[in-house]
């Protein structure tokens, strides 16, 4: 099983979510996780973030992405995806780096949930104080 196509490589973090993504010249399909993009992620909001790296750079209908996610949410998932497949489209042309990188999607959003703390309900909100 001797593949002469290039695969391009690239991995994607966000909250607590990682991508991992595979590009390689095609027509345009994005599978995650096994299934078709619109079957695994239901929000348009979502799948508009996945694709948008592709459609700043007009490569949409270009490569075809084959994408292993987990954890987090559909958001983070979301998020994760989007940065493995401009790391990836990075990897294929260097020449896309100036470009990704000034619509802002090589950039690794760091934002984690803050930990609980103790004698707190959550990370910062305190118990209801009871005068009497």
């Amino acid at each position: 099983m001797a593949s002469t196509e290039k695969l391009f490589y690239a991995t994607g973090r966000r909250k607590t979510s990682t991508a991992r993504v595979f590009l390689k010249p095609g027509k345009g399909q994005v599978t995650v996780n096994g299934k078709k993009l619109d079957e695994f992620m239901s929000r348009l909001q979502s799948r508009m973030v996945v694709m948008q790296p592709l459609e700043l750079l007009n490569q949409s209908s270009k490569f075809d992405a084959k994408v292993t996610v987990t954890g987090g949410g559909e958001a983070g998932q979301a998020g994760a995806i989007r940065l493995g497949i401009a790391r990836a489209l990075q990897a294929f042309n260097p020449e896309y780096r100036a470009t990704l990188k000034k619509a802002g999607y090589l950039t690794r959003d760091q934002r984690m949930v803050e930990r609980k703390k103790y004698g707190k309900s959550g990370a910062r909100r305190r118990y209801q104080y009871s005068k009497r």
